[in-house]
Order: C-alpha cells, then sequence, then structure tokens
C-alpha cells in the first residue's frame, strides 16, 4: 500500500530504492512497479506456465547488509537487488547528496518525525485511539514541519547583515523551510496561517477519488484491539 501511494504521488520516474533486507520489500517492488511476463512452456505438451511478475527495466533496488557476530553488527555490505549494477553506480556518482547505497536519509526523517511528533514516540501515552485519527495529526505535523518549521542547513546568508532591535547581534541568516527550499511558498508560515488556510476548491471536489493512507483497514479500528 506504501508503494502504491509512492507511485500515485509521483511521475512516471521510477525512484532508485535502497532498504535493509525485510523480506517483504522484494515483492513489494515488484506488485507496485513489476512488469507481468508469460514465461515461455517447457516442450509442447501441457499447460502454459502462470504469468509472473518481473522487475522492470527502470526498476533500481539496492539492499544495505549488516552482518553481525555475536549479535553486533561487525560489517556493512550493499547488494544489489533489482537492475543494472553499473547503472545504480553511476546514479550514485552523479547524486548531489550521497555517494554510497545506504538508509541514512529515511532513518534520520523517521528519528525526526519522532521527536516532532509525540503520537509517532515509542511507549507514549499521547496516542491516537482510532486510526482515522491518526492519519489526520500526522497530515497536520508534516504540514507544519514543511511549511512552519524553518531548517539550519536551508538558511541563507544574507547579502548585507540586518539591524535588530536594541543591541543584539545583527541578522545574518534568512531562515528556509522546505517548502520555501521547494518553491512552493515565499516565506515561514505561521501556524495561524497553516491552520487557517482556505484549501482551493478544485482540491476538495477531487478528495473523494483520492485513497485514503490506510485503506485496507476498517476505519473504526482502534489502536491496540
Amino acid at each position: 500500500m506504501l508503494l502504491d501511494r509512492v507511485k500515485d504521488v509521483t511521475d512516471t520516474h521510477v525512484p532508485f530504492f535502497t532498504s535493509d533486507q525485510l523480506p517483504e520489500y522484494d515483492d513489494a517492488l515488484l506488485h507496485t512497479y513489476g512488469v507481468l511476463v508469460q514465461p515461455e512452456r517447457n516442450g509442447t505438451r501441457g499447460r502454459y506456465p502462470q504469468p509472473r511478475l518481473v522487475p522492470a527495466d527502470d526498476l533500481l533496488y539496492a539492499q544495505v547488509v549488516k552482518v553481525r557476530e555475536n549479535g553486533r553488527v561487525t560489517q556493512v555490505k550493499t547488494k544489489v537487488i533489482f537492475g543494472n549494477p553499473e547503472v545504480i553506480a553511476e546514479k550514485l556518482a552523479n547524486s548531489p547528496v550521497s555517494s554510497t547505497i545506504n538508509t541514512s536519509f529515511v532513518e534520520r526523517d523517521n528519528l525526526t518525525q519522532r521527536q516532532s511528533n509525540r503520537r509517532l514516540t515509542r511507549k507514549t501515552t499521547g496516542f491516537s485511539k482510532e486510526i482515522t485519527w491518526f492519519e489526520k495529526q500526522l497530515w497536520l505535523s508534516m504540514a507544519y514541519y514543511h511549511f512552519v518549521l524553518p531548517h539550519h542547513s536551508l538558511r541563507q546568508r544574507l547579502d548585507t547583515p540586518e539591524a535588530t532591535r536594541g543591541t543584539g547581534t545583527p541578522k545574518k541568516w534568512t531562515p528556509v523551510t522546505p517548502a520555501m527550499s521547494a518553491g512552493i511558498t515565499n516565506h515561514v508560515w505561521t501556524t495561524t496561517e497553516l491552520l487557517s488556510y482556505r484549501v482551493p476548491a478544485q482540491f476538495l471536489d477531487q478528495v473523494s477519488t483520492k485513497k485514503p493512507l490506510f485503506a485496507l483497514l476498517d476505519d473504526n479500528i482502534h489502536q491496540g484491539k
């Protein structure tokens, strides 16, 4: 379901996937990005084999393999599951953010979300009792992270420092949020601005056609049951 949603919100370009060794990822990627083919029949008698999913030519997927001894990680390797290793190496060489196969970015994002959203904290008393309300709160938390919260790594240096009140240190940087960096907005939003934002009518007309995040779960299911 997660990968189906990724495909729904991205263009025809297939992302380069990396993960740990959870075996379910292979089947999930083939389900979403695989191509159904008909294998050749052995001989001239009997039924044809059942069609099967194979990775598309542009599907690239690699894993981070941790070697453990006595419960401790002693070595970290990488393994290409789908795609041409030479193509993957070329993508890594041209990447502006990383030259190695890793899971650092998603792990960093997981930690950030857990720190900023109490409902994602382990052993929290602030959990959502209903999965649908958890989804709504999750979207609110993500919107705050992208529109309201400036990121230190995205800030931009001012050409000329600006004076502050009193005898404070002159302002040297302009705060920047991820939404500003992506060109979605041109300023840091306030919480009031986020909560009072008027969603365009055209988008509201399309809400009923969009898939819910937890489409396979009953809306009345309570967490913990």
